[in-house]
């Protein structure tokens, strides 16, 4: 079982799909490095599924996109339309079994699926469905088996989605295909993010803009909340559920799981964490020596930081490119161990100054605690530690993995027990409304901000309220 080395929150998945209308490329192969621009979205299994000559071909495992796949497996997958998955597991084993693409079927249809996000009535929608066997454990298969549900009724496909999106609580951006169209579908919370690119004649969909720049896609436009984008030889079709409340995208998109060249409904995600930094400079004023950023996602907020005070910015550590997100070790000890290995002060920047320790996102503390200390053992005089989000107080039910409000030290814990837990001399974090107005909003409308502020999306049952009692048990 592979875990994070980063004490952070973790995205559930990616999805990728392509259709070509000319026949001029290979579609598993476009996939293959769509997934591998995806990969931060999640390490634990891959797969990709194609259609060929009216038969579906799909190969999927446990591990990293270019661990899994190879040129050979990419050629047996050729066809004019693939989709794939990249998956975090957020609960439970990590399983073969449970990596997507999936695929199911009845006696008259057949539809292969990927889905990123979280479905919080699951336990209610198995009931509506319960003449299937599921093969699974994931709610990925309960909508593939809703839509067939819902054909074998007599709808047209379009109608079959709009209609499970009345009875659907949670979060869902949803990649599908059958012999004829690639389907694209965002909930109408839009609280998890979809676009659609275009290469030659080819169309593609895609949780993140970044994947359409690595395979020279042309990027057209974000799937709007509530809608299905149906795709096939005639061209593209979008059908719109009515929606009655308004957007709220997970905000954690900029802070910490979306890629920094992506460009999310409008907002480029490298703007935003600078944003972030202008803001934490206008709310904290450090007499520091150096700015330092922790890797990755921690550096744009730490070097507009350092602009807009006039602290200078230096490279605090060197990272092991080459482990990447994932360790083999699950036990806690394992996990600063694996800090060791990925993150290593420079000390000739570090000893004896007064350094400001630029973060993301502070969950547990553990990995931060190790990163102060080594910092300190590096020679630093003093080491304050901003975060570019605020204190995450709540358990995410949409497809984070936040599944314990108990790992969550600020949740019970003051910001003050946390400095001293985790060695800084001063710990300060944005605010909530500084956080929005870094991604363009003087309010929380158009994000999901619950993970700090505990106001969950209106659902349409009490599907939260139940998850939120199991998880505190």
């Amino acid at each position: 079982m592979c875990f994070e080395i980063n004490d952070k929150l973790k995205e559930e998945c990616g999805v990728f799909g392509v259709i070509d209308l000319s026949g001029s490329i290979n579609c598993s192969e476009i996939t293959y490095y769509g997934l591998y621009s995806l990969q931060h979205r999640g390490q634990h299994s891959c797969g990709i599924a194609s259609y060929l000559e009216n038969k579906v071909n799909c190969y999927k495992n446990l591990g990293l996109v270019n661990e899994v796949f190879n040129q050979e497996l990419l050629n047996n997958l050729n066809g004019n339309k693939a989709i794939g998955h990249v998956r975090y597991a957020t609960s439970g084993e990590v399983s073969a079994n449970d990596a997507q693409p999936l695929i199911v079927s009845n006696k008259k249809d057949q539809l292969v699926l990927a889905h990123n996000g979280h479905i919080l009535n699951g336990t209610e929608l198995k009931r509506r469905i319960s003449k299937y066997k599921l093969k699974t454990s994931i709610d990925s298969e309960i909508l593939g088996y809703l839509i067939l549900n819902e054909l074998e009724k007599g709808y047209t496909l379009e109608k079959s989605i709009l209609n499970i999106m009345d009875f659907i609580d949670g979060a869902y951006s949803l990649v599908l295909m059958d012999n004829d169209r690639l389907i694209g579908v965002r909930d109408p919370l839009g609280m998890r993010p979809l676009c659609i690119g275009k290469l030659n004649d080819a169309y593609i969909l895609s949780s993140e803009s970044c994947a359409l720049n690595a395979v020279g896609a042309k990027f057209i436009r974000d799937v709007d909340p509530g809608e299905i984008i149906i795709i096939d030889k005639t061209g593209i079709k979008s059908v719109k559920k009515e929606v009655n409340e308004g957007k709220r995208l997970c905000i954690f998109e900029f802070v910490y799981f979306a890629r920094e060249d992506s460009k999310i409904d409008g907002m480029s995600v490298y703007k935003a964490r600078e944003n972030m930094g202008k803001e934490l400079a206008k709310l904290y004023k450090i007499d520091a020596d150096l700015v330092v950023g922790v890797p990755d996602s921690g550096i744009p907020a730490a070097i507009s930081y350092a602009n807009e005070t006039g602290i200078p910015y230096g490279q605090g550590f060197v990272k092991n490119k080459y482990i990447g997100r994932t360790f083999i070790k699950s036990v806690q000890n394992e996990r600063i161990k694996a800090v060791n290995i990925k993150l290593n002060p420079i000390k000739e920047n570090i000893r004896g100054k007064r350094i400001i320790l630029v973060d993301d996102s502070l969950v547990r503390g553990t990995t931060l605690k190790g990163i102060v200390k080594r910092l300190k053992k590096a020679g630093a005089k003093e080491v304050h530690v901003i975060i570019s989000a605020p204190p995450i107080k709540f358990s995410c039910f949409y497809g984070i993995a936040t599944s314990n409000t108990k790992e969550l030290i600020a949740s019970s814990k003051s910001i003050e027990y946390i400095r001293k837990y985790i060695l800084a001399d001063s710990l300060n974090f944005i605010t909530i409304e500084a956080l929005l107005k870094s991604v363009g909003k003087e309010n929380n409308s158009g994000f999901c901000a619950a993970c700090f502020d505990g106001k969950y999306p209106k659902l349409k049952n009490d599907s939260i309220t139940l998850t939120k009692n199991l998880v505190n048990m």
